[in-house]
């Protein structure tokens, strides 16, 4: 598989043609899901796809160490050239490995404070400003909206987008488009939300929140539960 192609197969070039363009830096974008349905995948998808247009991303882990975040992405980079077949494997991953820096917080040790800290650390001495956040782990439930509004801000800071991930629950109320009532207090704070769900062997992604546009698009898409590529026909 050539860069091209990955991009291509992205879920993102669906989205981007559905939410006018896609998520735009400054804004948050939040990816819904029941435990275990590969919230962390799809993000570490997202990041892969920012990497492998040479932008550089920062992941920041709420509950893994390190380690376990770099292992989680090779893992998926590996299914990727082995399902598809990247050209030169081992250049690829250097690339992923150059554009990517890792920070995690762990005991609950993350504030926004501490993030602008390393933010501003890795402008300062290696020279690295982000142009996406991915940060993983973090709780919406117990979040208050001020801190969500503050996240925001760090993207506009940086110009760079943010993904997030929040979990649902079975039995979860949803608003009239299925957002999840315990993100609806957040407003128009994040910008864009997808929901992903198991359906059959795939893992559906439904678009349920574009920017303030009234009418989202009912865009549905399959991924591969291993890659979170598009599902080839």
């Amino acid at each position: 598989m050539y860069r091209k192609d990955f991009n291509d197969r992205s879920p993102l070039r669906v989205f981007e043609k559905s939410i006018h363009g896609g998520l735009g830096r400054g804004n948050i974008g939040l990816a819904v899901g029941r435990h275990g349905v590969g919230k962390t995948a799809f993000l570490v998808g997202v990041a892969l796809d920012d990497l492998m247009r040479g932008s550089k991303v920062l992941h920041v882990a709420l509950d893994q160490s390190v380690e376990k975040v770099r292992e989680y992405y090779d893992e998926i980079f590996m299914d990727l050239s082995r399902t598809a077949g990247f050209e030169d494997v081992g250049r690829e991953h250097l690339e992923m490995e150059r554009n990517r820096n890792i920070h995690t917080y762990i005991n609950h040790s993350f504030s926004v404070a501490r993030l602008r800290e390393a933010i501003d650390f890795l402008k300062t001495y290696a020279h690295f400003s982000p142009d996406a956040l991915i940060i993983d782990g973090f709780d919406f439930e117990t979040a208050a909206p001020e801190t969500v509004a503050e996240l925001r801000e760090v993207a506009r800071e940086n110009n760079a987008e943010m993904w997030m991930a929040s979990i649902t629950h079975r039995d979860a109320k949803r608003d009239a488009r299925g957002v999840p009532e315990t993100l609806v207090r957040f407003g128009d704070t994040i910008s864009v939300i997808v929901n992903l769900a198991h359906e059959g062997r795939a893992v559906q992604i439904r678009l349920l929140k574009d920017h303030d546009n009234p009418q989202v698009s009912d865009s549905s898409i399959a991924l591969n539960p291993t890659t979170m590529l598009l599902m080839q026909e």
